[in-house]
């Protein structure tokens, strides 16, 4: 609820707005750089999404596989997302890891290191090397300890659990934000020389997810497209093959790929494994839309667990390998009474990543938006139609660190322009109505949303079910204009708002890709089309005086990569081919 009390007035070089991975990693940038920086954030500083990252962090170090590269790093993450990754984006990532590495290993932490000394790299899906640095399966808790730690040495402010609502602009230059504490519900209004959004994805939008309640709603991908930065493919949202089916409240929970990684294997309720079917060369280890596609498809043709899933099931392992490299899953499992040492995990698909989000130039994560830049998460461009396992980790540290970079470059090139008053007023009193609507009702539209997603958008989709869910958006975005007044819950009504932008936008862009490519599969354009090798842009609609009045979509080419990748792409795609012909 919004407070009585004055509001609270802060003035800051750059705000950034998410306390994960990628927005502490930026604001550690802007301090280095001798800038103030404030960050906010809806949870607590230790607590973001990034701790659920567990099975670890992606560098061609080549410790244990001395033949990989950089390039090598790049060609696997451009073929597993099916070509539709930023070409530019992704180079600059695989090149510039093994330094993200380096520098976590200064920040303290614990990797795992083989008997010499080396740091240890495990196997993830459709990897050709190992190459993923790990901390146990709990790598992401591990790195947000280590740069919480970073943080307060600097002793940077945080304001923790603010929820951010609307950012402020002045002559077409984002200047601030508005927002209030969770807590008490008093207003804080932030002037700030830039702002990078570091809020996460959208896939909340789903009612199985690996989200943690009020995680992932899109705030800031609506937040941005609020102001007129444009969104990019939305319709490519990852579904991890593993999550939890049951008991019910822990469903969609994650079981972290590195249980396949140590070498778990899939079998149906028929006891056979049945990833030969799908993908006999690399078995559990091919890509998550694989994986995942196969897991489904084992479901639904009968062949699934009491539950609706499939068993994943690592007992066949020596149960010291289980305790010293899973003791996450081990202990996440024997809450529920499940010896994974001994009995097989029951898993299904769960919607898990958003591989689309802002559009932002890969060089510096500058949205098209004066004084608003973007990282994590919430942008598009590395993952393409595909995420690699382990990719993410890497990808909010690195580009965190480089828009923070050219934030402060930014705000300190561009003289700090003053709030708009008036502006500010008409955004606090949307706010007021948007507290007045009954929080039961909007967190039961909430609900309603994320089962329309799921039937209308998951693992496989169809014309039929997008155009069912598009008219079910509709009807839900209707009802929660016309929620009763009431004692409100104005989070809820707030993250309503920004799921039913990015679902329109994630339902429109799925139906306007006619083809099946990596996570998006269309059962009536099976095959994929090399005229989609393109990227689905989702700009706001405005009429001649300038309000928004909805979304329009359009299509973008891509770059072709550079000469060093393709070389090394051919010859990963002559051997793959290769292997197949013997």
């Amino acid at each position: 609820m919004l407070s009585a009390h004055e509001p609270l007035h802060v003035s800051t070089d750059v705000l950034v707005i998410g306390t994960g991975g990628a927005g502490l990693r930026a604001a550690i940038e802007i301090d280095m750089r001798g800038q103030r920086v404030l960050l906010v954030g809806k949870r607590p500083k230790a607590d973001a999404h990034t701790v659920l990252a567990a099975g670890g962090i992606n560098a061609a170090l080549g410790t244990l596989d001395p033949a990989d590269t950089w390039q090598i790093h790049a060609a696997d993450t451009l073929k597993e997302g099916r070509f539709l990754g930023d070409p530019e984006a992704v180079e600059l990532l695989c090149r510039e890891a093994p330094g993200v590495i380096e520098e976590l290993v200064r920040y303290g932490v614990p990797f795992a290191r083989e008997r010499d000394g080396r740091l240890s790299q495990r196997y993830f899906g459709a990897h050709r090397y190992r190459r993923t640095c790990f901390v146990g399966d709990y790598t992401g808790q591990a790195i947000i300890s280590a740069l919480v730690q970073e943080v307060e040495r600097r002793r940077l402010p945080i304001m923790e659990r603010v929820y951010i609502s609307d950012l402020l602009t002045r002559d077409g230059h984002v200047n601030g934000a508005l927002g209030f504490q969770l807590a008490d519900g008093r207003e804080v209004i932030v002037q700030a020389g830039a702002v990078i959004l570091a809020t996460g994805g959208h896939i909340h939008i789903y009612r199985r997810s690996s989200s943690r309640r009020r995680e992932n709603t899109g705030d800031g991908m609506a937040l941005g497209f609020g102001v007129g930065a444009a969104l990019a493919d939305m319709e490519l949202v990852q579904f991890h093959p593993s999550g939890m089916v049951w008991p019910a409240e822990l469903e969609g929970s994650l079981v972290t790929e590195a249980v396949r990684g140590e070498g778990g294997q899939l079998l149906n309720s028929q006891g056979e494994r049945f990833m030969s079917r799908y993908d006999a060369e690399r078995m559990e280890l091919s890509t998550r839309d694989r994986v995942a596609l196969a897991n489904y498809s084992e479901i639904i043709g009968g062949r699934g667990t009491e539950h609706g899933g499939v068993w994943l099931d690592v007992s066949h392992l020596e149960p010291t390998i289980i305790h010293e490299r899973l003791p996450r899953m081990y202990a996440q499992f024997a809450a529920v009474g499940v010896d994974i040492t001994k009995q097989p995990m029951e898993i299904a698909p769960t919607a898990h990543y958003s591989m689309g989000g802002l559009q932002v130039r890969p060089q510096t994560h500058a949205t098209a938006v004066p004084g608003l830049f973007a990282a994590g998460e919430v942008t598009a461009g590395v993952h393409g139609a595909n995420r690699l396992g382990g990719n993410s980790l890497a990808e909010i540290l690195l580009f965190g660190r480089i828009a923070g970079e050219a934030a402060g470059r930014y705000a300190q090139e561009n003289a700090g322009l003053p709030l708009d008053k008036l502006q500010i007023a008409q955004k606090r009193q949307r706010l007021v109505q948007l507290h007045e609507l009954e929080g039961t009702t909007q967190r039961a539209l909430i609900d309603d949303l994320q089962r329309t997603l799921w039937e209308g958008a998951g693992v496989v989709r169809s014309a039929e079910g997008l155009e069912q869910a598009l008219v079910h958006l509709a009807e839900i975005r209707g009802r929660a204009e016309a929620s009763p007044q009431g004692a409100g819950d104005l989070a809820a009504a707030l993250d309503l708002r920004s799921m039913l932008l990015t679902a329109e936008a994630t339902l429109r862009a799925a139906l306007m890709r006619t083809e099946s490519r990596g996570a998006h599969q269309r059962v009536d354009f099976p095959e994929a089309d090399p005229q989609w090798q393109r990227t689905i842009v989702v700009v706001p609609r405005r009429t001649d005086d300038g309000p928004n009045t909805g979304i329009s979509l359009s299509t973008a080419e891509l770059t072709e990569p550079s000469l060093e990748v393709a070389v090394v792409l051919d010859a990963v795609e002559i051997e793959a081919a290769g292997r197949l012909l013997e």
